[in-house]
């Protein structure tokens, strides 16, 4: 059985032509989103058609970026049809995984997105790297300086302040206060 898969980012655009082209294609039944990025592979539409297949069925999509934009999702949701014994055909693209063909297009695919998430990561520990040897600190900037921090454990612990109240001082909630501590004290045991 073939199931199509269609989706359009904005309420203004229209499912007619991949409707058209997924009907063309044989589909028996198909799946849409109205209005769903497709950034997220939360999408009812989508989970709807991936739970409905079975082993021996296709799942069929216009274009490739209408099941996804996430190339390493992609990747994954493939493996995932193929270790239940499912197909896919993007129609655009000419991807068919019941071919041999296919499965090489998508497989040479699969392996330029692994090159690409290399990369990315290689320049990404490189200018950590060089940030951290410039004298930068990495990771978001504290919401306490040391100083107001070990004000706020002394006002707390010592002086019995309400957490509450030492929170609407630093303009902090009372949980990332208390985490705050928390971890101060976890950190350096002999205070």
């Amino acid at each position: 059985m073939r199931l199509g898969y269609a989706r359009v980012s904005t309420e203004d655009q229209k499912l007619d032509l991949q409707m058209q082209a997924l009907e063309r294609a044989g589909c028996v039944r198909i799946f849409t989103d109205h209005g769903a990025s497709g950034a997220g592979f939360v999408r009812p539409g989508l989970d709807e058609a991936l739970s409905t297949l079975s082993p021996g069925d296709t799942l069929v999509v216009w274009r490739l970026d209408r099941l996804g934009r996430s190339l390493i999702r992609l990747v994954q949701l493939m493996d995932e049809l193929g270790d239940r014994g499912v197909d896919f055909h993007s129609l655009t693209e000419n991807i068919d995984t019941s071919s041999s063909g296919g499965r090489l297009v998508f497989h040479m695919i699969a392996a330029l997105s692994e090159f690409e998430r290399t990369i990315i990561s290689e320049r990404t520990r490189a200018g950590m790297a060089a940030a951290k040897q410039n004298g930068r600190t990495l990771g978001r900037p504290r919401l306490l300086s040391k100083d107001k921090l070990e004000e706020a454990m002394v006002a707390f612990r010592v002086r019995g302040e309400p957490i509450v109240d030492l929170a609407k001082r630093y303009d902090l909630t009372p949980r990332t206060l208390q985490r705050m501590i928390c971890r101060a004290e976890a950190a350096n045991p002999m205070h």
